[in-house]
């Protein structure tokens, strides 16, 4: 019966398991194939690290299982259940091309004839590149506008500038993005980098795609996207100097004056060609074939304003030998330098102050906070300031600064002194700290890993307005924190990424706020910081490389956390870092090693009774146990010790039932269900393990699909082994 389940889908399942679908029911699939790992071998084997380890375990299973087919038709029941149907991708998520767009057709041409050379085995990779303003990104939207029918399975298209630090987001993060653009659900989405890299390739495979990523800082970015199958096409666009990448490479020169007048002209509209003669020589002369400075000029002259005429000192200014040494060199930049000379002096000083801290992105609050005026007049300012191109405008009212635009506007800010700069990036640390310690609290009220809201004005309304807010100023927190410390503000980067646990807890945003969580626990010790923020700032990490398959990493980070929140004598956190080096070791299928952690997490626990008034925890502490005890009886399981594990999750299980006195927790109980399921089931108790399924499903509402597909496969394994 060695047919039921083949080598080929053996070796897949495991190199996915473990590094496959985040959330509960990608836990229990591992936690499932180390258990029956351990029965087909008879004896506990770790979770294999690396490729060739998982293959080598797959073989070695797989010989086994020819002298037992009971065996062999319980691992083909677990790989079936293991494999979610992930469609293809599908339709176009590239924004709209510029509608002013002007001859860049020969450097489209270079990119279409990458497109539809002879594959003859060579990835297509394009490298589109050219100085800031020059043009990429319109040049990769207009390919994709006129090649749709060349890619009628997809044109998908990442753009890495919102990123929080100069060098963009780490390679897996990148690749979660795109997979996130191609419509896999995030329940669905890979947690490693290897894993999401592996699931591109199978929804590329035989596909027609485009794939756009747009301002790539690093080659580590897109190494892990070169295709290898003839009709995908990988566009790589730069702004600045190339990268070294095998690829097809195409440069974009500036716009000749036959084209800039082209562009000028359409931007600027027939009504206004009178003005656009006038002004048209110095204009060209001043652009050097910019398109983006000649589409900001040309903005201007159909607003009304001469393009070379400002007032008073700012005439001058433009006859300068600097400014035309700038025009030459750094067009973009003497764009938004002409830009502000046109705007209300306390507008330009909103964007140079708002500048300087080189935010991800831009709100009213936010720059509110850097000019220290109310929200309504700066949001009136942005507005402004984004119709003259000083911003790019974003959804839900937000904003960003082009990088060269921002670079002229916080060297500008220079004139209103050292003080006034230093104290408006102060000012705007301090406004995203209430932010988003009053969004932290919305989304975990309860959480002793929360701060409690400021004093004053009110926060989001509830859970999932926490969690909004925070997901949209994720980038401008992991910023804020290398910010902060750079200018001494030790304990506000701790609190901001502090603040973004339930972000990671509740919403998986773990490669977003693994930047931050770094920096801070770093920050934390080398700066001696309270033992006790380190310890939860350690604890945030650990579980953070723990949900994304770092195994080494997040335990060192554990055991960092359980030293320093010893040291602080905080029973609490010490129970709970504790918890988490057990888990840590379970996922990598150390079931013993797991269990002693959980034990002694249960024995520091029970240090914290309900007679110390002021111990932190007594009044959660039966709910903690219930916890650490389910983890207890997931362990024995993997052990073999079915007798102990179903006492401890029927326990368990009882507990999140609720009393009079204590509400019940639905899902919690639903969980505690599907591990006794599971462990009657592996005990040979199938018709019970039935009941189990069916009672956890009773439980769930349809807003848990994932994990009523995983009980609908273990019913099904259930009910073939009862067979």
């Amino acid at each position: 019966m060695l047919e039921v389940v083949a080598l080929s889908a053996l070796t897949t399942f495991l190199l996915g398991v473990g590094n496959g679908a985040a959330g509960e029911v990608g836990k229990n699939i591992a936690l499932s194939a180390g258990a029956l790992v351990r029965r087909t071998l008879g004896r506990e084997t770790p979770l294999p690290a690396g490729a060739d380890d998982r293959r080598e375990l797959a073989e070695r299973l797989y010989a086994r299982l020819a002298h037992d087919p009971r065996r062999a038709e319980e691992w083909a029941m677990l790989v079936e259940s293991g494999q979610e149907r992930i469609d293809a991708p599908s339709g176009s998520g590239m924004p709209p091309a510029p509608w002013a767009f002007t001859n860049r057709q020969k450097a489209l041409k270079q990119l279409l004839a990458e497109a539809t050379r002879p594959w003859e085995g060579r990835p297509r990779i394009a490298l589109l590149s050219g100085p800031p303003g020059s043009g990429t990104t319109s040049v990769a939207l207009r390919l994709g506008a006129e090649n749709r029918d060349r890619f009628p399975d997809g044109q998908f298209y990442v753009d890495l500038r919102g990123s929080a630090g100069e060098s963009g987001p780490e390679p897996a993060a990148v690749l979660l993005r795109l997979l996130r653009e191609m419509g896999v659900d995030p329940d669905r989405t890979p947690t490693t980098e290897a894993e999401r890299e592996r699931l591109y390739r199978q929804l590329t495979v035989d596909r027609r795609v485009l794939v756009v990523i747009d301002h790539v800082t690093s080659l580590a970015q897109v190494r892990g996207l070169v295709p290898a199958t003839p009709d995908v096409l990988l566009l790589v666009v730069v702004s600045g100097p190339p990268l070294l990448l095998e690829a097809e490479r195409v440069a974009l020169p500036p716009l000749s004056n036959r084209y800039a007048k082209q562009m000028v002209r359409k931007v600027a509209g027939p009504e206004n060609a009178v003005r656009v003669k006038a002004e048209l020589p110095g204009l060209l002369a001043r652009c050097q074939g910019n398109p983006f400075a000649l589409h900001a000029e040309a903005r201007l002259l159909a607003a009304g304003a001469g393009a070379g005429a400002s007032a008073g000192a700012g005439a001058e200014a433009v006859a300068s030998d600097r400014d035309a040494e700038a025009w030459q060199h750094h067009p973009v930049r003497a764009t938004a330098r002409q830009a502000s000379l046109r705007l209300d002096p306390e507008t330009v000083r909103l964007c140079r102050l708002t500048a300087l801290g080189g935010w991800p992105s831009v709100s009213a609050g936010l720059a509110a906070a850097a000019a220290g005026l109310d929200e309504e007049r700066a949001a009136r300012m942005l507005a402004e300031a984004a119709d003259a191109e000083l911003l790019e405008s974003l959804p839900d009212l937000r904003y960003r600064f082009r990088p060269e635009v921002r670079r002229q506007l916080a060297e500008a800010a220079s004139e209103y002194g050292v003080q006034e700069c230093s104290d408006a990036v102060a000012r705007v640390l301090d406004a995203l700290l209430d932010r988003v310690l009053r969004a932290a609290h919305a989304a975990l009220p309860a959480s002793w890993r929360t701060e409690p809201a400021p004093e004053g004005s009110t926060g989001p309304a509830g859970e999932a307005d926490g969690i909004a807010v925070l997901a949209a100023e994720v980038a401008n927190v992991v910023h804020a924190v290398s910010v902060a410390e750079e200018h001494r503000r030790i304990t506000t980067a701790l609190r901001l990424a502090r603040a973004l646990w339930p972000l990671q807890l509740k919403a998986g945003h773990w490669d977003d706020v693994l930047p931050a969580l770094r920096a801070a626990a770093r920050c934390a010790e080398e700066n001696e910081a309270d033992a006790r923020m380190t310890g939860a700032l350690n604890f945030q990490l650990a579980h953070c490389l723990g949900e994304l398959g770092r195994w080494e990493q997040a335990g060192r980070a554990a055991r960092a956390a359980v030293t320093y929140e010893r040291a602080a004598r905080h029973l609490r956190g010490e129970a709970s870092s504790v918890e988490l080096l057990g888990l840590l070791y379970l996922n990598r299928w150390l079931h013993e090693e797991a269990y002693e952690r959980f034990v002694e997490a249960e024995s520091i626990y029970r240090r914290i009774t309900s007679g110390q008034e002021r111990q932190e925890g007594a009044a959660d502490l039966p709910r903690a146990l219930a916890l650490v005890e389910r983890h207890q009886g997931r362990a024995l399981r993997g052990m073999g010790r079915y007798d102990d594990s179903r006492r401890l999750l029927e326990r368990t299980a009882e507990f999140f039932g609720g009393t009079a006195e204590r509400p019940a927790e639905p899902y919690n109980r639903a969980r505690a269900l599907t591990d006794l399921a599971e462990t009657l089931h592996e005990a040979g108790d199938h018709g019970e393990a039935l009941k189990r399924i069916a009672d956890a499903e009773a439980l769930l509402t349809p807003a848990a699909a994932p994990h009523l597909r995983y009980l609908a496969g273990l019913r099904r394994r259930c009910e073939a082994a009862a067979r």
